[in-house]
């Protein structure tokens, strides 16, 4: 298990984020910072992920491992969870195995399947390219954060996507350049980030407090199939659909994903 990084917000019942793969307890800050004003806002930094360990094992076990230790260290027996990509799969097998320990459930943009091979072609294929670009980019050799920026571009071809890699590209003291994601780690173990519940659908069928889908309009994460597969596993879910964002509903549309997990926690 790893001992995570996290920050706090706030006073009243606790709500855990979970942040997705590349990303950071940074990028829901915004947001924790307006649910503060309602509730104890707990954003963790994943394994392999910001401030947090460095390990080398990353799958749902192990995260939901990291989890329960986080939790238990903080006194706290429930939660909402609210998970985005990654973070909503961890969240999900969380509640599969401790559904008494999670008052409600906020998934955003992410389905409960596998993403490897089948419907997840796009999805398994763009992760692989992104992580090779990582991989390439020599840091010893960079100069700038702006040649960083111009080289994964080559590659990535999506401004949006290379700036939001590069809020984990940092500098030491002696100028040299260093990733806060561990990419060697999470390249290796891509088949186990975009595993499904196939596995764990008995279980997951045994959690009946309240579900929130967000999905993005222009997002493929979570199609019409999956919304099928969703009421299958759920009791008590709806699901709901934020226009014009993509993947990262959270940058591009925080007011709009406010306004439904306000209405979904405090009801």
């Amino acid at each position: 298990m790893a001992k995570l990084n996290y920050r706090r917000f706030g006073e009243g019942e606790p709500i855990i984020i979970m942040h997705g793969l590349y990303g950071s307890s940074d990028n829901w800050v915004t947001i924790a910072r307006f649910l503060m004003q309602q509730f104890s806002v707990y954003v963790l930094d994943m394994r392999n992920h910001g401030a947090s360990p460095h390990l080398p094992d990353h799958n749902y076990d192990v995260m939901v491992d990291d989890l329960v230790e986080f939790m238990n260290d903080e006194s706290i027996y429930s939660a909402v969870l609210l998970g985005h990509s990654m973070g909503g799969k961890v969240a999900m097998f969380f509640a599969a195995i401790y559904p008494e320990r999670v008052k409600k459930l906020i998934i955003v943009d992410i389905s409960p399947r596998s993403y490897e091979g089948g419907l997840g072609d796009h999805q398994e294929g763009e992760h692989k390219r992104i992580l090779k670009a990582l991989s390439d980019l020599n840091l010893e050799k960079l100069v700038s954060r702006q040649d960083a920026e111009k080289e994964l571009l080559e590659s990535i071809k999506s401004e949006r996507i290379v700036q939001f890699l590069m809020k984990s590209l940092r500098r030491e003291r002696d100028k040299t350049f260093y990733w806060k994601i561990n990419i060697d780690v999470l390249f290796k173990n891509l088949p186990n980030i975009l595993v499904g519940l196939e596995n764990n659908k008995n279980e997951i069928k045994h959690f009946s407090n309240p579900v929130l889908f967000i999905k993005g309009g222009n997002s493929s994460y979570i199609k019409e199939n999956d919304e099928i597969i969703i009421f299958e596993l759920f009791k008590n879910v709806r699901i709901e659909t934020i226009a014009g964002a993509s993947h990262w509903l959270h940058a591009e549309k925080p007011l709009e994903l406010l306004n439904l997990i306000n209405e979904f926690t405090l009801s």
